[in-house]
């Protein structure tokens, strides 16, 4: 009955060691899965913490380029506004015969130095003169075909007429200057 004794002894013990390791690794399954918890949360803030930042550097590069633009194009409105000033004094002064110099010097001169004070302003800006020359090929880049005309001894596309200079700001168009271009000459 001793021997029985200890083995029912022996048998109560077992469960009870494996009651308590099963409880010990019920506690370990229990502290792995909160660790995955906490590794899944810290991956997901992380995540939307790399966004965040993403998406304030691309803000910061928006905002950079969009002062940029303001800076060299916010004034192409009043750069466009003052293209007809600019037109009508260089027509004024191409007109002006020699019979007008003489008599109306100063007030040419005056013309003149205005014409170069714009075009220092224009310079400054960041404006340039789009001067093409009878002869030159057209760029629609640049140019606006006002009227076709057979020509001969053209090219077909070659200049023939420059009614109106045009003028970039910075690397855009702010107006094209506006030509006559040859049409295939009639054969």
């Amino acid at each position: 009955m001793a021997e029985r004794n200890e083995e029912e002894f022996l048998d109560n013990i077992d469960e009870a060691e494996a009651d308590v390791f099963a409880d010990e690794m019920a506690e370990i399954d229990d502290e792995a899965l909160e660790m995955d918890q906490l590794r899944a949360e810290r991956d997901q803030l992380k995540d939307r913490f790399m966004r965040a930042l993403a998406d304030a550097e691309n803000a910061r590069k928006r905002s950079d380029k969009d002062r940029r633009e303001a800076e060299n194009y916010g004034g192409s409105k009043l750069a466009r506004d003052m293209l007809p000033v600019y037109d009508n004094m260089k027509r004024a002064l191409e007109v002006a015969t020699e019979e007008q110099r003489e008599v109306s010097g100063p007030l040419l001169e005056g013309v003149e130095l205005t014409m170069r004070e714009l075009l220092n302003v224009f310079k400054k800006h960041g404006i340039e003169v789009i001067a093409p020359e009878v002869g030159d090929r057209f760029d629609p880049q640049h140019h606006q075909a006002m009227f076709e005309a057979p020509v001969p001894g053209t090219r077909s596309g070659d200049i023939i007429q420059v009614a109106a200079e045009g003028f970039m700001l910075h690397d855009r168009l702010l107006r094209p200057a506006q030509v006559g271009v040859s049409s295939q000459p009639a054969g």
